[in-house]
């Protein structure tokens, strides 16, 4: 079916429901309430016009005002007296994340593509479908919320980082940021694996240019699924310069680690492809440390990482939310992670390791886990008094139904991250998967609130390089994303309830 497909697939759910919602909550409804009117200020002109209570950045606000700019003849052809203010509805605006969550579904198909060269247009078309019905993608695609812009701008820019052109993924990552503040680590875990493949692909040649008899089908590191893209011509002078001096070194690191995969052995060779490729790599990568140099200035300016509503955001090492992210991220691949053989196959790493190091680990990652959720578990005002979110009753009725429940589940969020780092493992190096992790645990560890939407990106990035290749396995998680979208669609549209001191019309959000 290929990409036009998907968007064809994508846009019939995005329009249909997007009437159905529009037509029963025509107004404004939860964290709308300030991006609807600010985003219509930004309509009238008034670009000076900001909302204390609003704590991102106005990237979302802009991408608007370019939407509505291009609907705009369209819209004036229909209704002749109507002024660009006018244009920017609630219907009109929530259309914005409609159109992106359509774009996100062909950057995704692209990505796939990109990283699996090797699966025809039917397994691509069926993967990335199910992965545009993720549910907490799918219910903020018709909601005025940053998810869906702040997922489309990080994929956007993970894309051109894939076909080597840092350039324009830098471009797109200070877009990203401008959406979400948060996705700054998320574009320095980009340049992060940029980099990686830049010492990997210099690496191969460096190889190649020496003894290519030696080099074939060995590396420094696991080969990775990506692509390599074409090399400038300073590069490719570099290493003809340097081919002699580092060519007994070179033969040595791929003899050494075409044996052993030792991870400490893997940082090393790293380290030392940093220094020696380190003027190539700002040559290359320039743009990103330009965006995190501004974000740093800017967080200095600020006096804190949010715009607005400080003292309710403010930076706390919440160690339980990786503990979450772990557990929701395994359940939403269930037919993946909670399964026989990935249980089977865990036991049997295990087997083949050191039983003592095993142990030892086991007993590190559980006691790392009990002292998270006991030190570092916070209940955050919004999460216990809020009755809108399901957070609010998994909170009270699983989580603090008993005084030992969190620590019951410490061994089932160990079982998460272990299952994690093993299906990563499988086609990613291992300073890919460190990276990874320490990306999700710098984007949650300091948010105090326990919101599932804050799982999006990372969890993209986790299914995405999680090399599944059954297709019953894809079916079966569409089937579970369908269902969970159904009744939580359902919930927020048939089944609305009032506070007892009034307040209007509440309903159940994720």
């Amino acid at each position: 079916m290929g990409k036009i497909g998907v968007a064809v697939i994508v846009s019939s759910w995005v329009l249909a429901v997007s009437i159905l919602l529009n037509h029963i909550v025509p107004q404004p409804y939860m964290d709308e309430i300030f991006h609807i009117p600010q985003a219509q200020q930004y309509c009238k002109g008034n670009l000076r016009s900001w909302d204390p209570m609003i704590t991102t950045p106005p990237g979302l606000y802009i991408v608007s005002l370019a939407y509505v700019a291009s609907l705009f003849p369209g819209l004036f052809s229909i209704k002749v007296d109507a002024s660009f203010s006018e244009a920017c509805s609630s219907s009109i605006l929530r259309s914005t994340n409609g159109v992106l969550a359509v774009f996100c579904s062909i950057l995704v198909y692209n990505i796939l593509t990109h990283l699996r060269p090797s699966l025809n247009d039917r397994k691509v078309t069926l993967r990335t479908v199910v992965l545009a019905l993720y549910p907490l993608h799918w219910f903020f695609t018709f909601l005025y919320y940053t998810d869906v812009a702040s997922l489309t701008a990080v994929l956007a820019s993970y894309l051109m980082s894939l076909k080597k052109k840092h350039f324009f993924s830098s471009l797109v990552g200070a877009l990203a940021v401008l959406i979400r503040q948060t996705n700054i680590i998320w574009i320095f875990f980009i340049a992060c694996t940029g980099v990686l493949d830049y010492i990997l692909d210099q690496q191969k040649d460096s190889a190649n240019l020496t003894d290519s008899s030696q080099s074939q089908g060995k590396d420094a590191f696991p080969v990775s699924s990506q692509g390599v893209g074409t090399r400038s011509n300073l590069r490719k002078r570099r290493i003809h310069n340097q081919a002699a001096t580092f060519s007994s070194h070179t033969h040595q690191t791929i003899a050494s680690t075409a044996v052993s995969s030792d991870f400490f052995h893997e940082v090393c060779e790293i380290s030392s492809r940093l220094w020696q490729f380190k003027w190539e790599l700002i040559a290359s990568f320039w743009p990103y440390l330009i965006i995190i140099a501004a974000f740093i200035i800017f967080v200095f300016w600020n006096g804190s990482i949010v715009l607005g509503a400080k003292e309710a955001h403010t930076v706390s090492p919440h160690f339980a939310q990786l503990m979450y992210f772990s557990l929701v991220s395994v359940l939403f691949m269930t037919p993946v992670h909670f399964t026989i053989g990935q249980a089977a196959a865990l036991a049997q790493s295990f087997c083949k390791k050191n039983k003592l190091v095993i142990f030892f680990q086991l007993c590190t990652a559980l006691t790392v886990g009990f002292l998270s959720v006991h030190f570092f578990s916070i209940a955050h005002p919004y999460l216990v008094a809020d009755n809108r979110h399901y957070t609010f009753y998994l909170w009270r009725k699983v989580i603090k139904s008993h005084w030992s429940m969190k620590y019951l589940l410490v061994p089932l969020y160990v079982y998460s991250w272990m299952s994690i780092f093993k299906i990563l493992a499988k086609s990613r190096r291992k300073t890919w998967v460190l990276a990874y992790f320490l990306a999700t645990a710098a984007t949650l560890i300091p948010a105090p609130l326990i919101e599932f939407r804050y799982y999006t990106i990372p969890f993209f990035f986790l299914i995405l390089h999680a090399h599944v290749d059954d297709d019953r396995s894809w079916l079966l998680m569409g089937i579970l994303y369908v269902a969970t979208n159904t009744f939580i669609m359902y919930m927020f549209l048939f089944r609305p309830f009032s506070w007892a001191h009034g307040a209007g019309v509440q309903r159940f959000i994720w």
